[in-house]
């Protein structure tokens, strides 16, 4: 008989010492004063103490939690002459040669319902172990992006590899097929307790079985038992607005897939941004460098200066604009989370020809002698 199947021959109310009417709370109350009382910690080197600590723990778990508790009271209500009743105080009142694996079978043999639909609901165990779902791995890929799209969002596509249930046995590790059958390690809960009991006892996945609560007397010859496999597909990812060179995103539910129905993993994208041939960026502003010439720069002008995706717009410099002043353009900028967007800073960088013909020459060296009593140095002198 396997140790969950033990359970059920065992009297809980009596083991927290309560009456089977109890309330909820009063059955808490009764578990937490006997579990300080023979808590591992509490006692060491008491193996009697040890041992009552975890029957109690094992009583609580039952009838501590109220659906239990429900299915509990109705298997222990039996007539002693149904097989496995509990009216005579244990298992086979009434019935010779009684097997309670053939109950247990009860689902694998597809009658379902009835006492092994009941027993495995309580216990987790019954003919057929339901595996856990599980969720799939998170995956991390990197997509690069031309400077526009990263600016105005975009959806890309990616091509993923990741670890996926196996093709052939489709996750279950057994040859196709073949029988499953409970796994006797964990007695089908798909973990196993390790440590030293008590607060120190941990639950790790079952090394047998790998967490699927069913076994196989024959291996899934793709690949081998493991119940994994490598898939290939191409997802469609929207990649927002705004996004910056180096950040990671994240995706939720665009990862992996999960195990016996689990929730896909998430997939984290970090992102390369190519630079623009004219724009920058600036936190959430853009900046864009635009020559002028002498004069518009002395004489003040109206000049046009490109936006990114947009219609140009019109700048009006003042008279006297220096070399290197920035202007701000706003809302031309980054779009934000929030629907808004940043500005467009632009800088001026005063333009001065390589060559000058005939009538630009005489034009700047009229200036030079209009200004030749206003040198521009004569105070950098005097300040040093």
């Amino acid at each position: 008989m396997s140790a969950k199947a033990d359970w059920a021959s065992k009297d809980f109310y009596a083991e927290l010492g309560v009456k089977k009417d109890a309330t909820q709370d009063e059955i808490k109350k009764a578990y937490r004063k006997l579990a300080r009382a023979n808590h591992p910690d509490s006692n060491p080197g008491d193996s009697a103490k040890h041992e009552k600590f975890k029957s109690v723990a094992e009583a609580y778990d039952v009838v501590g939690d109220p659906e239990k508790r429900k299915q509990y009271d109705e298997l222990r209500a039996m007539p002693a002459g149904f097989p496995g009743g509990f009216g005579g105080g244990g298992f086979g009142g009434g019935a010779q040669g009684f097997d309670l694996n053939d109950l247990l079978r009860d689902r694998a043999g597809g009658g379902g319902g009835g006492f092994g639909d009941m027993f495995g609901d309580l216990f987790g165990g019954g003919g057929r172990a339901r595996p856990r779902p599980r969720k799939g791995a998170d995956q991390e890929t990197t997509a690069t992006l031309s400077f526009t799209d990263a600016m105005e969002g975009v959806t890309i596509s990616l091509r993923l590899a990741s670890d996926a249930p196996c093709a052939t046995c489709h996750g279950s590790g057994g040859k196709p097929g073949t029988r499953p059958h409970v796994c006797q390690t964990c007695q089908g809960s798909g973990y196993v307790t390790v440590g030293a009991g008590g607060a120190f006892a941990m639950n790790e996945t079952c090394p047998t079985c790998q967490g699927r609560a069913m076994v196989y007397d024959e291996a899934c010859p793709t690949c081998h038992g493991s119940g994994r496999g490598t898939s290939s597909r191409t997802i469609q990812a929207r990649i927002p607005a705004g996004v910056k060179d180096g950040q990671r995103i994240r995706l939720r539910g665009k990862g992996a897939p999960g195990d016996n129905g689990g929730p896909q993993g998430d997939l984290y994208v970090s992102v390369k941004v190519r630079p623009h041939r004219i724009f920058g960026r600036k936190d959430d502003n853009l900046t864009l460098e635009v020559p002028v010439s002498f004069d518009e720069a002395a004489l003040g002008a109206e000049i046009k200066v490109p936006t990114l995706g947009g219609a140009p717009v019109t700048l009006r410099l003042p008279a006297g604009t220096p070399n290197g002043r920035t202007f701000r353009v706003r809302g031309k900028g980054v779009k934000k989370a929030d629907g808004s967007q940043g500005d467009l800073l632009v800088t001026v960088e005063v333009h001065v020809p390589a060559v000058l013909d005939a009538a630009a020459r005489e034009a700047v060296e009229a200036y030079r002698a209009a200004t030749a009593d206003k040198p521009l140095r004569t105070k950098l002198f005097e300040e040093a």
